[in-house]
């Protein structure tokens, strides 16, 4: 009997990772880090320059950067400061206009009286913290203005306790004088705690009483004093910031206003010793800075603080977004401040992008050398080269009618080894292994193999064959900086990236061999190659790329020998016998000399040599038309996009003869 199915069951999303975002497409992150890497950057900088810039659909770090700096200007744009100081005013002119109306009614009380009471409305002083003083004592005749003047003091005080604890201000609306004395006590308490942290004589235990106690008054729930501390910190030091963004005028009208909380100076008193207390504990808080609102929308003091303390969570986030000091610019990265002010959306890619650099860590495309650097992987690496002869094949076969190239070798003896299939493959099928793989899909899909199998594509081998002769290739890669000015430097790398990638999982049986020649020449393996950042150097001393080919062909006698080259100058430096280059421009005559020598040299091997000028120099180009006569050789002429195109084709060419048309 089938088992019942399971009903869904369905709940809010509650968080983490997002179970409908696409995976992560690693492959964009590391062709950006291999390009930046090509391009003279560490992997570790090019990783941070992805993300900072991000993908073709994902945020970057300047993306978020610039929506933080957006929500600021916002908030500034549309809040002005005071509301507090109007809303007493009008509270103030409603109690003394309640108040005239009830002196200019009442028949029945005393004309002195009277007279005594007018004199002393009339004569209050002209600021509304002058007005609110002069009242305290004042005998009201009108109940509804006395009530009025008391929503007064109770605003003072709840916008006050706002100021330094967010939600307060709601909280003691309507509150009595006992949950006004509860308020007192904790911040007597308070101050104790933090003056007992201050000399080092708190204790776990009083945090954890106080907590206890008064733990309603911090919806914030922190864990410890420490953290207890920031959090008070950072919204008294809000609403210092706040103060100093008021005009002179508005800062002391409030202040004043302020010692008239709940008709009383003691919670004031205490406001003003925590913030003494948080300003000596964490002094590197902002308490002196000031903002410049033009809005129209009036905050009070409460809000106002809010404000402030928002603008300067944004503030922290533009730092930490724009730290790269740090081992990881998302390492100190509060997503959670994200998410409250920009919203999910930014909270989702802020969390994608840590995601992206912790994976691309993780995954084995960038391993750290003895030194702890960062660095491309073998893997990376292969990749690379897999996606960068894709697309010089695919150049190649768009340009010149040919097909993709992905045999291992020519049409020869089998290898014994078999691999997928792949469009464009000619190779003769391994048909024991096909049908053992279309065997095991169909099992694995549920199907019974004994009632016949249907092969798919995925199931498809070809056995692999071997070159009939083994190639000894050299690659000549022009190192001077004249291919960086003229933007030459990373199609170089990625030409010389896909030849490696075709020789080394194509024709195992060649052997490739990169030199690169800028003052100097040098053997160099494709990684250092890739790596290598921009060399300010003059000269580019082909005669010693040479000399080391010729010294490659020679550890190679039984190998055909293949010469390529890339440069976009004139030889203008050669080796002298002690070792030294000799550089010369315009070219001397003993460095064409010395780099003709050596070609002659290399044509001795019976080497296949094919150059590929960049640029549009007439003096490089008479040179190596002169230069390929001598050998029997080739020039190729491509645009820089269709230089690994070029180089490949050439390459295939020589191997095989196969006339891949005429690409420069």
């Amino acid at each position: 009997m089938a088992r019942p199915e399971r009903p869904a069951r369905y709940g809010r999303y509650l968080g983490g990772p997002d179970p409908l975002a696409p995976p992560l497409d690693l492959g964009e992150a590391l062709d950006a880090v291999s390009e930046g890497v090509m391009s003279g950057y560490s992997p570790k900088q090019a990783l941070r320059e992805f993300l900072r810039r991000g993908g073709r659909e994902q945020l970057g770090l300047d993306d978020l950067s610039g929506r933080v700096q957006q929500r600021r200007r916002e908030l500034l744009r549309r809040h002005q400061l005071g509301g507090t100081l109007d809303e007493v005013s009008k509270l103030l002119d409603k109690a003394l206009l309640a108040e005239r109306s009830q002196l200019a009614r009442d028949a029945r009380m005393d004309p002195t009286d009277r007279t005594l009471r007018e004199m002393t409305i009339e004569n209050l002083p002209e600021s509304t913290a002058g007005k609110v003083a002069g009242l305290a004592e004042y005998d009201w005749a009108s109940s509804d203005a006395h009530e009025t003047y008391k929503q007064i003091q109770d605003l003072l005080g709840r916008e006050a306790l706002e100021s330094r604890f967010a939600g307060m201000k709601r909280a003691l609306e309507n509150a009595g004088e006992s949950e006004r004395e509860a308020v007192t006590e904790m911040l007597e308490d308070l101050n104790e705690l933090l003056e007992h942290h201050a000399r080092g004589e708190d204790t776990d235990e009083e945090f954890a009483d106080f907590m206890s106690r008064y733990g309603d008054y911090f919806p914030e729930n922190p864990n410890d004093v420490d953290e207890l501390i920031d959090v008070l910190a950072q919204r008294s030091a809000a609403a210092q910031r706040m103060l100093q963004s008021m005009s002179e005028e508005q800062r002391n009208e409030l202040m004043n206003l302020s010692a008239q909380a709940f008709g009383s100076a003691d919670i004031q008193n205490q406001l003003s010793a925590l913030d003494e207390n948080l300003r000596r504990l964490r002094p590197d808080e902002d308490w002196d800075g000031a903002e410049e609102f033009t809005g129209d929308d009036q905050v009070g003091y409460g809000e106002g603080t809010s404000v402030m303390a928002e603008l300067g969570e944004l503030d922290a986030l533009s730092d930490q977004l724009g730290d790269w000091s740090s081992e990881s610019p998302l390492s100190e990265l509060d997503i959670d401040a994200l998410e409250r002010h920009l919203g999910r959306e930014a909270a989702v890619s802020a969390r994608t992008l840590a995601d992206l650099e912790k994976s691309m860590q993780n995954s084995g495309y960038l391993r750290r050398n003895a030194e702890g650097d960062l660095r491309l992987s073998p893997a990376a690496m292969r990749k690379l080269g897999k996606s960068l002869l894709r697309d010089a094949a695919t150049r190649l076969s768009g340009r010149t009618g040919t097909r993709d190239t992905r045999s291992s070798g020519a049409a020869g003896e089998q290898t014994g080894a078999s691999r997928p299939w792949q469009f464009g493959d000619t190779e003769s099928w391994n048909v024991p292994r096909t049908i053992s793989n279309a065997i095991t899909r169909t099992a694995g899909e549920g199907g019974d193999p004994r009632e016949g199998l249907r092969l798919a594509p995925s199931d498809i081998e070809v056995s692999e064959t071997e070159a009939r002769t083994q190639a000894a290739v050299v690659l000549l890669v022009d190192t001077s900086f004249s291919m960086v000015m003229e933007g030459r430097w990373v199609p170089m790398k990625r030409t010389a990236l896909a030849l490696h990638h075709l020789v080394s999982t194509r024709f195992r049986g060649d052997d490739l061999e990169l030199i690169s020649f800028g003052r100097y020449a040098q053997r160099v393996e494709i990684g250092e190659l890739l790596e290598r950042d921009i060399e300010y150097e003059q000269g580019t001393n082909l005669h010693h790329a040479l000399l080391l080919a010729g010294q490659y062909f020679r550890k190679h006698p039984t190998m055909q020998p293949v010469l390529l080259v890339v440069t976009d100058g004139e030889p203008t430096a050669h080796l002298e016998p002690g070792g030294e280059p000799w550089f010369s421009y315009p070219p001397a005559r003993e460095t064409i000399a010395a780099t003709v020598a050596e070609l002659d040299k290399i044509a001795r091997f019976g080497a296949q040599v094919t150059f590929f000028r960049l640029g549009e120099n007439p003096g490089l180009a008479r040179f190596l038309d002169a230069m390929a006569r001598r050998v029997s050789g080739t020039v190729v002429a491509p645009d820089l996009d269709d230089l690994g195109a070029a180089v490949v084709g050439e390459f295939l060419s020589s191997r095989f003869g196969t006339d891949f048309g005429d690409i420069d």
